[in-house]
């Protein structure tokens, strides 16, 4: 039988594309976005600071015990209904929103955004690029992950600084809701593929399957292990322990730090501008490591992002009113740069730890854990600050936490029945 003719351009370039803004969109409109309108609901509403981030720790909630469902779907059914889906729920979430008046009718409304972005992200984007690519895995979940960073760059001063400004927080819902429409259900529907197999091909554009060498940095199975199997080492318990602790620390301080920057002074275009600034380190760092998870093993870089997290947060602590703007670029840059890893080295973990058979449903209870701390982070600064009128010891508590994260990721090995 003739082997099938490899194309001119590989077709997996377009899936990493389409990936990228599959998250891009999942982040920029929801995770980034979301404190940009704490303030402008606390004006209007009369909601407590507290009140609001609960819808911010329901939503992720929400996420992240829907992940091993969506992984399950992906592993079984492919990505394009998923994410078609997910698409058309994201945007009726954020038209709901835009009609809000009161707490629970709010809270409601990002149920329905978690349920929709959870479809439309990280699980099924990292499934769908880990299935395309093997030599240069890491590279590939970097490039994809920079979206994530991405999203916020372009979204967070856009609607930030600009269109709530002027035309309102309902308003800014709407577009957010149509850009998530237009961008996502033809991506989902036109360019999609599960695995290269549906169209004949074969992962990295190779001409044969013998043509694909994994190098010895990503030792990855291409049948792996089951959930249940994965549950039972301990790779995976200090792999959810460290993110669930790291992502409750640098997630509670990015999404207090509009708010925080205001407060001491600094004007709320600046506060958002440096928020895009954290999200262009985002998306540089998780350019970087994934690239770096290719030359070095996935632990080591993901314990480099927790050092730079940690670093970021402590340069924060110390920002006050009378700080140069350079103090508070120092900070947005290095924490960005740290955030980066999270998906990257989550993505790498998984499939070299567990293989790839069952990559979607394994990432998705990781994801759980990462949204856990992810929901539960913004939540407890929240109602700290309420309750003390300042953020500074919810960050205090926030980079105490690497001290038990860091160590966690460094101890892992990598299971010997894989």
């Amino acid at each position: 039988m003739p082997l099938p003719k490899k194309p001119r351009f590989f077709y997996g370039y377009w899936i990493l594309a389409a990936a990228f803004l599959c998250v891009f969109i999942e982040m920029g409109c929801g995770f980034y976005a979301f404190s940009l309108f704490v303030k402008p609901l606390q004006a209007d509403l009369g909601w407590g600071r507290g009140e609001i981030m609960a819808a911010f720790t329901m939503f992720i909630l929400v996420e992240g015990m829907a992940a091993p469902f969506i992984g399950r779907l992906v592993d079984r059914y492919g990505v394009k209904g998923v994410i078609t889906v997910g698409g058309l729920v994201t945007g009726l979430g954020f038209v709901l929103v835009s009609l809000t008046n009161n707490l629970w009718y709010f809270y409601l409304s990002y149920i329905v955004i978690g349920v929709g972005l959870v479809g439309i992200g990280t699980v099924p984007a990292s499934a769908v690029v880990s299935n395309w690519f093997k030599k240069k895995r890491g590279l590939a979940i970097g490039i994809m992950s920079s979206g994530i960073g991405a999203g916020g760059l372009a979204l967070a001063p856009f609607v930030g600084g600009y269109f709530i400004p002027n035309f309102g927080w309902r308003a800014s819902y709407l577009a957010l809701a149509l850009l998530t429409w237009v961008v996502i259900i033809p991506l989902a529907l036109l360019v999609m593929k599960t695995k290269p197999a549906d169209m004949g091909l074969y992962p990295d554009g190779a001409e044969a399957p013998e043509a694909v060498n994994v190098t010895a940095v990503l030792p990855s199975a291409p049948d792996g292990l089951t959930l249940r199997m994965t549950l039972a080492t301990s790779a995976f318990w200090l792999i959810a322990i460290s993110f669930l602790l790291s992502n409750f620390g640098h997630v509670g301080v990015i999404q207090s730090q509009v708010p925080h920057l205001n407060d001491i002074g600094f004007p709320i275009a600046t506060a958002a501008t440096a928020l895009g600034a954290v999200a262009l380190g985002s998306a540089v760092g998780k350019f970087g490591f994934g690239w770096l998870c290719d030359r070095i093993p996935a632990k080591y870089a993901c314990a480099i992002g927790l050092m730079l997290e940690m670093a970021g947060i402590i340069i924060l602590i110390r920002v006050g009113p009378a700080s140069p703007m350079a103090i508070v670029w120092l900070y947005a840059i290095t924490i960005g740069l740290g955030v980066g890893n999270w998906l990257p080295t989550s993505s790498m973990l998984t499939s070299t730890n567990f293989g790839l058979a069952n990559y979607g449903t394994i990432f998705g209870v990781v994801t759980l854990f990462i949204y856990i701390g992810t929901a539960i982070g913004p939540l407890m600064a929240g109602y700290m600050y309420d309750t003390m009128n300042t953020y500074h010891w919810a960050f205090i508590i926030f980079a105490a936490l690497y001290v038990i994260a860091i160590p966690a990721i460094l101890v892992l090995l990598r299971p010997k029945s894989l």
